[in-house]
């Protein structure tokens, strides 16, 4: 256990010394959307760009991956929906679902389960990544849309979350290491040496930005009464939704799917990983309750250190 602490500390320390700075003002509030910047446009999508480029493109759309990841987040999104859409409203409901399926897979968890599965865990997490970006955050976010009275109507809504989905970096930089990994070319000299050392920051950048985040988002937040309701997704976040990945893995199994331990338990890995740091940003923009996804955000990251490490020592990989 010590020694999936020794790699699993260090990421979660660097998300609280961000909020820490945050907190104690020596990084000012208006810095953060700047660090936000330089992660989402240049690091990560450059360390995507390095590690699609090293990986082999069956493994970046493996249909066994791609079949599991879906099937699951199609049941927890429902079970979401269905549990909350009377009490809290469409709008509110696809929220609270987005913020139970989607992992932060970018910010945390490609480098962390990098470093603690090795460079095959790429693939399955990126994977993770593309299909959070394009189906999982676009349906919720229509469906959100949807549920607004001044809203246009849901093939409109969906177009909307579509044009987000498809104006993120990280898919393109994704797609264009697949390029050249099809290729069989490299980067031009300098050219590798800049996307070597944006990739070479942006996992101590990011995490410490999600901290950052985290903190403002606590500072909008507010004092709502809505801690059951924020407990119950955390919950499924962090427990429901990993566990289903597990289940759906096995019977898929089961059937004949060629869908490899090691994809599963990357998947697995990957569904136990906090809740996405930019879901408030998002339920912000679209004018839902942005304090009560934000409250479900930290308190996933901040149980996610224990219940994540506990759950790499109990499937034991590598």
């Amino acid at each position: 256990m010590w020694s999936i602490l020794a790699v699993t500390a260090p990421f979660f320390a660097l998300v609280a010394a961000g909020y820490a700075a945050g907190r104690l003002r020596l990084l000012p509030e208006s810095a953060i959307p700047g660090l936000n910047v330089f992660v989402q446009c240049f690091a990560l999508p450059a360390m995507l760009l390095r590690l699609a480029m090293a990986t082999p493109i069956s493994q970046l759309l493996d249909p066994a991956v791609l079949l599991c990841w879906l099937g699951a987040a199609a049941l927890v999104v429902g079970a979401v929906l269905a549990a909350t859409w009377r009490r809290a409203g469409l709008k509110d409901a696809a929220f609270g679902a987005l913020v139970a399926t989607f992992p932060n897979s970018g910010f945390m968890g490609v480098p962390l389960l990098v470093a603690l599965l090795g460079p095959q865990a790429a693939g399955p997490t990126i994977a993770v990544l593309l299909i959070d970006v394009f189906v999982t955050s676009s349906l919720c976010i229509a469906l959100a849309q949807a549920g607004d009275a001044a809203g246009h109507g849901t093939r409109r809504a969906l177009a909307l979350a579509l044009r987000g989905a498809v104006g993120n970096p990280l898919p393109w930089a994704t797609a264009l290491g697949a390029v050249f990994s099809v290729a069989g070319v490299g980067l031009p000299g300098p050219v590798d040496t800049v996307v070597r050392l944006l990739a070479d920051a942006a996992t101590p950048v990011a995490l410490f930005t999600v901290g950052a985040v985290l903190w403002r988002a606590g500072q909008r937040a507010g004092h709502g009464e809505r801690w059951g309701d924020v407990a119950a997704i955390t919950a499924v976040k962090l427990f429901v939704h990993p566990a289903l990945v597990a289940g759906l893995g096995l019977v898929l199994v089961a059937a004949g799917v060629p869908l490899t331990p090691a994809q599963l338990t990357v998947l697995t890995l990957a569904a136990a990983l906090p809740s996405a740091s930019n879901v408030p940003l998002l339920a912000e923009r679209y004018r839902a309750d942005a304090g009560r996804i934000a409250r479900i955000v930290m308190l996933s990251t901040a149980l996610a250190f224990g219940s994540f490490s506990a759950l790499v020592g109990w499937l034991g990989p590598g």
